[in-house]
């Protein structure tokens, strides 16, 4: 890593901000060119800000990617992540504000809200590809423009890469002058443990639909690195123990397919293989128990 920046050489963070389900984690992944952030349909599957590295030319990135900003729900859970999202802005250089195309309601206004005004925002439309009648674009932007002092407006769906190129060439000038702070070969600042709980979360989320996603979380109890082989342990957290059985399925098929699916994403990650063991655990209230969120790394 350079001790000193060049004049062309610009490096700062980057926050990725927005109402639930509008792409935040998949634009992430997308730019980092690497999954570090679990993706899903669902609304509210990040919960914690993850960080992503992208070198580009003279500029690097450091992404924030935050929870979507929650107005519905009021457990200690959402308001853990709610404050992650005001903390993430707090020294930011840039903020990625990201809606989804032809699509602008009350919680779109409310994480706009916490944007500061002096704050240089990039308004990203994302999921271009989606909007059936390309004729209502360039009206919504028009309507968007008016709401905040947008640096830059940039349209592009972040699933099939579109115009992702022309997002980093927009906000790199925006960056202030400065040398790198990660080496060129980092990605994220997340431990692998970290990635391990999340990826496990994501496939409980994919497997479980609408059943009860929202009342897990996944708890790291042993990680041990022998060379290559990778050993975890890994506790499931549900409230409530009706639960349970609903985790584990039908002769444990649940269970083991979120475990299988989990271990061959770590696996390509981290480049060798993994020994993955999980199992499930009541913890009654844990969403709104301040004590059981801090333990769990989400306070």
């Amino acid at each position: 890593m350079p001790d000193t920046a060049s004049d062309a050489s610009r490096a700062g963070f980057v926050a990725i901000v927005g109402k639930p389900n509008v792409g935040k984690s998949t634009l992430l992944n997308r730019l980092v060119g690497q999954k570090i952030s679990i993706v899903s349909s669902k609304a509210q599957t990040t919960r914690h800000r993850i960080t992503g590295i992208l070198n580009a030319g003279h500029a690097q990135f450091v992404f924030v990617d935050t929870p979507g900003f929650q107005t519905r729900h009021r457990n200690a859970l959402n308001r853990a992540m709610n404050r992650s999202v005001v903390q993430a802005l707090a020294g930011v250089d840039v903020v990625f504000f990201v809606v989804e195309a032809a699509c602008f309601d009350d919680r779109d206004r409310d994480a706009l809200a916490v944007i500061p005004p002096e704050a240089k925002a990039v308004l990203v439309i994302n999921k271009i590809d989606r909007l059936a009648d390309k004729r209502r674009l360039l009206p919504f932007i028009d309507r968007l423009r008016g709401l905040h002092e947008f640096a830059e407006i940039v349209p592009l769906s972040a699933e099939r890469g579109k115009h992702c190129d022309a997002l980093i060439a927009a906000a790199a000038p925006l960056l202030p002058p400065g040398a790198p702070v990660y080496g060129e070969d980092e990605i994220t600042d997340r431990s692998e443990r970290f990635l391990a709980a999340e990826f496990l979360r994501e496939k409980l989320f994919r497997l479980l639909g609408d059943e009860l996603p929202y009342g897990l979380a996944v708890e790291i109890e042993k990680f041990e690195t022998e060379g290559a082989l990778r050993r975890i342990h890994a506790a499931i957290i549900t409230g409530k123990p009706a639960h349970k059985g609903i985790v584990i399925g039908k002769n444990g098929d649940k269970l083991k397919r979120a475990a299988s699916e989990a271990r061959i994403e770590m696996e390509k990650l981290f480049g060798g293989k993994v020994f993955l063991e999980i199992w499930v655990k009541v913890r009654r209230g844990w969403a709104d128990d301040e004590r059981a969120l801090k333990s769990l790394g989400l306070e």
